[in-house]
């Protein structure tokens, strides 16, 4: 394991590589984005005339994944649950929330799991 001091630096060690957010708290990877990864809230610019659709579905160990599930298989899959979403809206994704309940911070299961969400 990494030393960390939280939230921010599993953000920076994680999801930055695979330019899932921004690094730090300089500023956006992309556009639209005003307040990202790492806040309390997301703060987004749609483009103007447009409708902002948002989701973050759960998936839970025991009732949506087997206990012991590839972490890349979650990853990909808690996107897709929400794509799966965003598509039956009729509507065309341009960013992705994530929110991840762990019991502890375990760095080859955190890497797989980025892996799969870029994919």
């Amino acid at each position: 394991m990494l030393p960390r001091s939280g939230e921010f630096d599993l953000i920076d060690a994680f999801l930055a590589p695979f330019q899932l957010a921004r690094a730090g708290r300089a500023g956006p990877r992309r556009g639209g984005v005003v307040v990202g990864p790492g806040d309390d809230c997301a703060v987004l610019r749609p483009s103007a005339g447009k409708l902002l659709v948002a989701t973050t579905d759960a998936l839970i160990e025991g009732a949506h994944f087997f206990p012991g599930a590839p972490a890349r298989s979650l990853g990909h899959r808690a996107l897709a649950v929400n794509l799966s979403d965003i598509a039956a809206m009729g509507a065309i994704p341009s960013w992705a929330l994530l929110s991840l309940n762990m019991p502890s911070a375990d760095d080859s299961w955190l890497r797989e799991f980025a892996i799969g969400f870029g994919a």
